[in-house]
């Protein structure tokens, strides 16, 4: 009696790797999980790594390190960076942006420092006329014109704004005279010098322009811009005024109200 017994079913031949190793489609997804999960790590590790440096550097997370021993999350790192480490590299390499009101703080401060050893500050008393003393006089930029401390630094602004302008110094013909000196100019001009001990000159407060100074261009924004630093060519030393016309002769206009009697003249002041 014999019986047939059904033949078994091949099991399936697992599939073989070059190296010999069993390799099963169950294996497959085993292995593309972990390839997944070991760039996964990779990738987390490029972002948090760096960034947690820079917010150790910060010094953000250290208490968080000191309390759990471990790195900060990629969200806590970022977190607590400063603005400063957000910056994108292409904008901290372009500079500081600077703030406009400290660049003219900058600048008044390099004007203040146009006339070395200049105060620019106003003489606690006034000198007569022709015999104002070393101490409340200061040199101008040629290196012999001389000019009351006040006036010199507001004339040393007003040059500095000249040479930006037109790419030279402002050119002077006179300053500050003494008696002897304004004797002379009188004993050379007549009529047409101040009498000595009343000319604007003999108290440090006007200065000459060279002629060049007084036409064209330079003429125009002599008058435009020396008001702006208290600086004017007087109303006797214009066209109709009560004095000679004189374009060249500039006076420190406030200085010359307040601490002068000589406001208005009947002859040049030369």
């Amino acid at each position: 009696m014999g019986s047939h017994r059904a033949a078994a079913a091949p099991s399936p031949r697992p599939q073989v790797q070059q190296d010999g190793e069993a390799f099963t489609p169950h294996r497959r997804r085993v292995r593309a999980v972990g390839r997944f999960g070991v760039l996964t790590a990779l990738v987390a590790a490029t972002v948090v790594v760096p960034v947690s440096q820079q917010a150790l550097a910060s010094g953000g997370v250290l208490t968080q390190l000191a309390s759990s021993g471990t790195l900060p999350s990629t969200v806590s790192a970022l977190a607590s960076l400063s603005s400063s480490a957000q910056v994108p590299a292409s904008l901290a390499a372009a500079g500081p942006v600077v703030d406009r009101d400290t660049d003219t703080a900058s600048r008044t401060l390099d004007r203040d420092t146009l006339l070395p050893g200049c105060s620019g500050l106003t003489p606690t008393r006034l000198a007569a006329n022709g015999q104002v003393p070393e101490s409340d006089l200061c040199t101008l930029w040629d290196g012999h014109t001389q000019a009351r401390t006040d006036y010199a630094v507001a004339l040393a602004q007003l040059n500095q704004a000249f040479v930006l302008q037109f790419g030279a110094d402002l050119c002077l013909s006179s300053g500050y005279r003494t008696l002897a000196q304004q004797r002379a100019v009188k004993a050379q001009k007549g009529g047409l010098a101040a009498t000595p001990g009343k000319s604007n000159h003999g108290l440090g407060l006007a200065v000459d322009f060279c002629t060049s100074e007084t036409s064209g261009a330079r003429w125009t924004w002599l008058n435009a811009n020396g008001p702006t630093y208290g600086i004017e060519n007087p109303e006797w030393a214009k066209p109709g005024g009560s004095g000679p016309y004189e374009r060249w002769h500039w006076e420190f206009a406030a200085a010359v109200a307040e601490d002068n009697s000589y406001t208005g003249a009947t002859a040049g002041d030369g």
